[in-house]
């Protein structure tokens, strides 16, 4: 509805125009007007259960014909319900025709803009004090929410002296904003400032700083404070705080050891913890703690948010049982682009290219648009199983079909798919056409193409490129050495290792994981730190022992 039918409704709303309702307010009657304190309760009713924009303008035909449009409690309550089901310019098109229109309009209107549209929000933000109204404990934190949208922070700091001015800068929901937006553009240390500053501190506030740490991934300052934080007011969202903070910081394992400290601690997870942890345990393939979280989902039925369960596809995947993840992706109702994409890459993980476009396939039928990370997926799946024909397709049809510029990894996919293929020319081809600079993955594609093929001389110019990238990757100089030793060419593979030596590089021990009783455990080779060496190498000998025993049994039956 645009503003010249919004006036026109405005202009009548009093005469005796007459509207038909649909079967959608089936409660109201078009002959006989309820009491105004009835019309209200009925129209708040009706936002409750709006679902479209069609709901929403039948509720303001409602609104206008009962005179009802200039009512504030109302017209906020519109313009949050629009806007929470996306139509924040129609929320923003109801707003700018109010003739007088309160702070407490002002508020919801400029959150409901602090997402979809930051700008047009921190301009309304800007208005308030020219029709003398005084912005407010709410006005501060919906406005500093859009700042947080646009990241910028010279106008945060702007709001933040109009806080000052305002005397509002200590208030608990003002504070804990500032401190949000400071940490989301980048300023750590400003926020904590302000936090230090503040004498009574709550748990938001708490919350917001550690959020803050573990966001730039400074998990040291994020657990010392979450150490010091008072023990009853660390709330479910001060642990997930920190447990998401070292799942992105790729530390897996403190992740997983603080959500067994959290459950010791009788913090019931939410959504939102769960998704962290299953995040942790698809980076450690942690299949039985992933499965006692996805009884734990059950049992105690969480909701079940579409993000959730493309974590658990996620987890089952890059935990090695692929069927159950299958099982949890045939079983959802709604499937976005990101569960589709999920399922994909699964497939394309466990080698399973096949049945990774036999998905994808099926995602076009129902239409559903793939975006830039559902092509990583499916480019990845042909190099799995070497179908260069099909990728070259797929790749073609990122920009012919779905109008989807390939990015740097899409051609690194590419050329990773035409190397495994043996395409070392066309692969090398694509290096010099594309729109990018190499980087080191690619770079690292083609010396491991090479390495396959034996063709020395690329993988020597991979690998120059490599020295400059990555000048301490161990990888690329033994996968060069190697290549000249299969071709015999001996004096050239010393060279290479001792040009590792002298540029000081040293092989990175190897790493496993192995779960047991819902714990991973993790063993680097040739450490002799490790508490359970002793065992371990006992271990290992009584094994040699008996697999010589069974090759020598299996011997003599052989003579």
């Amino acid at each position: 509805m645009n503003l010249a039918l919004i006036r026109k409704l405005h202009d009548v709303r009093r005469s005796q125009w007459t509207w038909s309702p649909s079967s959608f307010f089936f409660f109201f009657s078009s002959s006989s007007l309820p009491p105004l304190e009835h019309a209200r309760a009925h129209i708040q009713q009706l936002l409750c259960h709006c679902s479209n924009l069609n709901h929403i303008q039948q509720t303001q035909c409602f609104m206008f014909t009962r005179g009802l449009d200039q009512d504030d409690i109302l017209l906020s309550r519109f313009i949050y319900t629009s806007s929470s089901l996306g139509f924040s310019s129609y929320a923003y098109s109801v707003f700018i025709y109010n003739h007088r229109p309160s702070i407490f309009l002002y508020n919801t209107t400029i959150w409901a803009l602090s997402s979809a549209n930051s700008t047009r929000a921190i301009s309304l933000f800007n208005t308030i004090r020219m029709l003398g109204l005084r912005p407010d404990s709410y006005s501060f934190p919906f406005v500093l929410k859009a700042v947080v949208s646009s990241s910028n922070v010279v106008v945060g700091k702007q709001i933040h002296s109009q806080a000052i001015v305002a005397g509002l800068e200590s208030h608990h929901s003002v504070a804990t904003s500032l401190v949000q937006m400071y940490s989301s553009c980048g300023n750590v240390s400003f926020a904590r400032n302000l936090f230090d500053g503040v004498a009574l501190k709550h748990v938001p506030l708490w919350n917001a700083m550690i959020a803050g740490y573990a966001k730039v991934g400074d998990m040291a300052n994020a657990r010392n404070l979450f150490d010091f934080m008072p023990e009853r007011e660390k709330d479910v969202v001060s642990w997930t705080a920190l447990i998401s903070g070292y799942t992105q910081s790729h530390n897996p394992n403190e992740a997983i050891m603080l959500f067994r400290r959290m459950q010791l601690q009788n913090v019931q997870p939410d959504e939102i913890a769960i998704l962290a942890v299953l995040s942790a345990c698809a980076d450690l393939g942690a299949f039985q703690l992933g499965e006692w979280i996805h009884n734990y989902i059950e049992k105690h039925r969480l909701r079940k948010i579409v993000p959730l369960y493309n974590s658990l596809i996620d987890m089952y995947a890059k935990s090695g049982n692929i069927s159950k993840a299958l099982h949890v992706f045939e079983n959802m109702k709604h499937k976005t682009v990101i569960t589709w994409s999920t399922m994909i890459a699964g497939f394309a993980l466990h080698g399973l290219g096949k049945e990774a476009l036999h998905v994808f396939s099926c995602m076009e039928k129902a239409r559903v648009k793939p975006n830039e990370v559902t092509f990583i997926a499916i480019l990845s799946a042909c190099s799995h199983v070497g179908l260069v024909e099909v990728g070259r397709d797929y790749f073609a049809s990122m920009r012919s079909k779905y109008g989807i510029e390939p990015k740097i990894e899409h051609y690194g996919c590419m050329i990773d798919l035409l190397g495994r293929g043996g395409y070392l020319q066309e692969a090398k081809e694509l290096v010099r056409m594309m729109p990018f600079e190499a980087n080191a993955a690619i770079w690292g594609s083609l010396l491991a193409a090479s390495t396959r093929c034996g063709d020395a001389e690329l993988a020597a110019e991979a690998l120059r490129h490599l020295i400059v990238l990555e000048p301490h990757h161990c990888g690329n100089y033994s996968l060069l050495s190697n290549t000249f030793a299969a071709l015999g060419r001996w004096s050239e593979a010393r060279m290479v290792r001792k040009v590792m030596r002298d540029k000081g590089v040293e092989k990175v021990p190897g790493v496993s994981f192995i779960e047991m009783n819902n714990r991973v455990y993790e063993f680097i080779a040739g450490d002799k730190s490790n508490v359970y060496f002793v065992g371990i190498c006992d271990v290992l000998h009584s094994i040699n022992r008996q697999l010589k025993v069974v090759n020598l049994n299996r011997a003599c039956r052989g003579h």
